[in-house]
């Protein structure tokens, strides 16, 4: 029988709802869901199919999503990451971290490298942001500087990916509206002193239809699944 532990964690005022996923033989994963109508909930699917696999893992509802609440207002890409940080710590999760990403969660993975011990990263559909909207509160102001062309050009993803020298897997959506296929393929190439470096497109996928998609062909979706946990367990079985 699967257990799934809920907990919350207190963050500058307000307790985030978190769920752990209790693995068999691993514990380690720090899963960051993306922006949006995203919470924990969304990410049931990938989170159910590790557990059978032995990969436990934590997952949060961030400031202003899901259970937790609030509202966006209240947060940022950078409370995001603190928020992640907060969680990891209060749950005492055995580094080094594996740390997952979706969409804007895959950039909070990112900058977790500068401050945890992270030996696997897996992003996924990832978005990647300017520095200078880092701090930006979500909102008008936020938006403004998101959607000038092209603002994620600059982001510190590239700088930050440089020095990862850990287990990278990048998994992007063939036909996705919202991130361009540039992103994906510019952070698998930064990471050039990392120990491994995937990109895998899913064919005929789309930003937020990507795993339903690859659970109705099963060997596909065993495949990605597949890469997923040798990227978290790096070979070990």
């Amino acid at each position: 029988m699967s257990t799934i532990v809920q907990f919350e964690v207190p963050f500058d005022g307000m307790a985030l709802k978190a769920d752990h996923y209790v693995g068999r033989d691993s514990n380690r994963i720090l899963y960051v869901h993306g922006a949006g109508q995203s919470s924990r909930h969304g990410h049931r699917l990938v989170r159910g199919t590790l557990q059978q696999r032995g990969l436990g893992s934590v997952c949060f509802d961030c400031i202003g999503h899901g259970e937790t609440g609030g509202t966006l207002a209240q947060s940022s890409v950078a409370s995001r990451t603190r928020q992640a940080a907060a969680v990891a710590a209060a749950h005492a999760l055995p580094q080094p971290l594996a740390v997952f990403g979706a969409s804007m969660g895959a950039y909070n993975a990112i900058r977790l490298t500068q401050s945890q011990q992270v030996d696997a990263l897996v992003l996924m559909v990832p978005g990647v942001y300017t520095p200078s909207a880092y701090e930006v509160p979500f909102g008008p102001d936020f938006s403004a500087v998101i959607r000038r062309e092209r603002s994620w050009s600059d982001s510190d993803a590239w700088e930050i990916l440089s020095h990862f020298e850990g287990r990278l897997l990048v998994i992007a959506a063939e036909h996705d509206a919202t991130i361009p296929l540039e992103i994906p393929e510019r952070l698998v190439d930064a990471a050039r002193r990392a120990e491994s470096r995937v990109l895998h497109v899913v064919k005929g996928a789309e930003h937020n239809r990507m795993w339903s998609l690859l659970q109705e062909t099963p060997a596909d979706f065993d495949a990605a699944i597949d890469m997923v946990v040798a990227t978290v367990n790096g070979g070990r079985q």
